[in-house]
């Protein structure tokens, strides 16, 4: 199926989707500022960037989209035109996260992703319900070096 705008309105319309500040990533991070908790963004020393970093927990949020990370879930849908290139991106930003979730574990740090899915769609979460999980999560222990999903 051949895309319905140029390519050169692709490419502007593309380069406006950021990768940090995301409409789920506020969400949980205002939820988060509501309940009292304080926290650093993006820190640059970090693998990845990661989203949210709570330097009293020893812990991080990594806040993912279901179609840029390649989330198994009712979001996540290949698109029909450039198939390939789609694949290929995907994986690619599969194994980065990969690669940075291990650097960041062996770094002593506990990392927990939440996906997309549990913020909006057909199996979203009630917000204050995602947010006791995420709470519960940070005061659970401390030491475990862990990698922990919430989504659908």
């Amino acid at each position: 199926m051949a895309d319905i705008v140029s390519k050169k309105k692709r490419s502007e319309i593309m380069s406006r989707i950021g990768g940090k500040d995301t409409k789920p990533e506020m969400i949980v991070r205002k939820g988060l500022h509501r309940l009292g908790y304080r926290y650093r963004l993006h820190i640059k020393k970090l693998p990845g960037k990661p989203d949210v970093y709570f330097p009293k927990y020893n812990a991080l949020i990594e806040v993912n989209g279901c179609f840029w990370h390649g989330h198994d879930c009712h979001i996540y849908r290949l698109p029909k035109s450039r198939t390939d290139y789609w694949k290929k991106k995907i994986e690619r930003n599969r194994e980065r996260d990969k690669q940075n979730f291990k650097k960041i574990i062996d770094m002593g740090y506990r990392l927990l992703v939440v996906w997309e899915c549990s913020l909006k769609g057909k199996e979203k979460k009630n917000l204050g319900d995602l947010l006791a999980e995420i709470e519960k999560w940070l005061h659970s222990d401390i030491k475990k070096k862990e990698i922990r999903g919430l989504g659908s």
